[in-house]
């Protein structure tokens, strides 16, 4: 994902009111990704409208589709959070463990 480059003089600004509870909620996840509260917002933000654009192109990756658990929308809702690298390295990482088993097979 591209990083935006801008100087917080200069970025357009909005004021967001937050459900109870939704403000502490976001400033731990921040905490544990090594964020700032603007910059976990903002990647979310990002993430959630390249979702939409590929949901539009690509329908067979909704995460509403029946035949999908509910760990397994989980588990592509999570994949989706991930950069592209991680992303990559994860199937990489899933990839190889199935070459070796069945090698081990």
């Amino acid at each position: 994902m591209k990083q935006a480059t801008y100087s917080s003089r200069t970025a357009d600004k909005f004021v967001v009111r937050l459900p109870e509870g939704m403000r502490e909620r976001i400033a731990d996840i921040a905490r544990s990704h090594h964020r700032s509260m603007n910059s976990e917002i903002i990647a979310r933000l990002e993430q959630s409208m390249l979702q939409e654009g590929a949901l539009d192109d690509d329908l067979s990756l909704a995460n509403d589709r029946p035949e999908l658990t509910l760990h397994e929308r989980e588990l592509l809702q999570r994949f989706r959070q991930l950069s592209r690298r991680q992303q990559n390295a994860l199937l990489a990482l899933i990839a190889h463990d199935a070459e070796m088993n069945a090698e081990q097979a």
